[in-house]
């Protein structure tokens, strides 16, 4: 049993690091459209994981859920970007999976170990709670990093918009003229850009959108612009300045956050200077000295 416990979990393992290579580090898409000049990407849809993603939304269809959980797990799904409408249904699927997955393999890997049924039985249900909990600080993670990203992109969209404005465009056009000139350096703010213009397309109110783009982002420094837009806006103040001002502001704040975590470096190294590198000074400057006093001096004292 530990054997097959053992391959089922190097197979399982094996599949995964295949699965994140082939999305994460593998990119035929520029080679082929490179070559074949083509969009193959409805094809490939269609062709890669399809199954694996069917299974997970008919297991999330399957699941409970009440009303409060599931609009903060769809809240978090649209500010990491995961903005599917079978993303919530995979995202339950994924949990209900894992869920059980985990603790069949816990349970192969510990029936032939020296393991009390107790801890066996703490184990399987460790293993049972990861299994539910983990994509939830997975997905938290993604949407740090997303916000992080957005983040730094919005003085350099703020001062891209900022010569959209003073040569003549609108505050419509601007952002859809940035959203089309960031699509490579920042394509979450650009996305996020993109949506806005489609909403204001679609007839929604100027003041609606830019506070849905706020609640899509979930990042303070871009809901403190929105603020102050939807003012300007209301009041008929300039919006290039307003616009200049705010991107002077944002970008203090991120020299004065970069000063902050400066600051604090010093007293993050205590830690690893007291532990990993004094022992280390201490072995080679007082080791030599040791060792010769045990090799000389003890055995001179032992003589007297």
């Amino acid at each position: 049993m530990i054997v097959l416990g053992s391959l089922a979990l190097f197979l399982t393992l094996t599949a995964l690091l295949y699965l994140l290579g082939l999305n994460v580090w593998v990119s035929p898409k520029a080679v082929i459209d490179r070559v074949s000049g083509e969009n193959w990407q409805a094809e490939a849809a269609g062709t890669r994981n399809l199954a694996f993603r069917e299974v997970l939304q008919r297991l999330g269809n399957a699941m409970p859920s009440s009303g409060g959980d599931t609009k903060l797990l769809q809240k978090r799904l649209l500010r990491a970007g995961l903005r599917s409408p079978n993303a919530l249904k995979t995202m339950y699927g994924l949990k209900a999976a894992l869920a059980v997955t985990l603790p069949l393999l816990t349970a192969l890997l510990t029936m032939r170990l020296t393991m009390d049924g107790n801890n066996r039985l703490i184990a399987i249900a460790a293993a049972a709670v990861v299994g539910y909990l983990g994509p939830n600080q997975v997905l938290k993670s993604l949407v740090k990093r997303r916000q992080k990203k957005v983040k730094r992109a919005l003085p350099n969209a703020l001062d891209l918009m900022v010569v959209c404005v003073e040569s003549g465009l609108g505050l419509d056009q601007a952002i859809m003229q940035v959203s089309k000139e960031l699509a490579n350096a920042h394509p979450e703010i650009s996305t996020e850009f993109a949506l806005l213009n489609l909403e204001l397309r679609h007839g929604m109110r100027r003041v609606e959108a830019l506070r849905n783009l706020a609640d899509r982002a979930g990042v303070e420094e871009l809901k403190r612009l929105v603020g102050v837009l939807i003012q300007a806006d209301k009041f008929g103040t300039s919006i290039a300045l307003t616009l200049r001002h705010q991107s002077e502001y944002m970008r203090i704040a991120l020299r004065q956050e970069a000063e902050t975590r400066a600051a604090k470096i010093g007293i993050k190294l205590v830690f690893p200077i007291f532990f990993c590198i004094l022992p280390a000074l201490f072995v080679v400057t007082v080791g030599p000295v040791v060792v010769r006093i045990m090799r000389d001096l003890l055995p001179m004292m032992n003589n007297m």
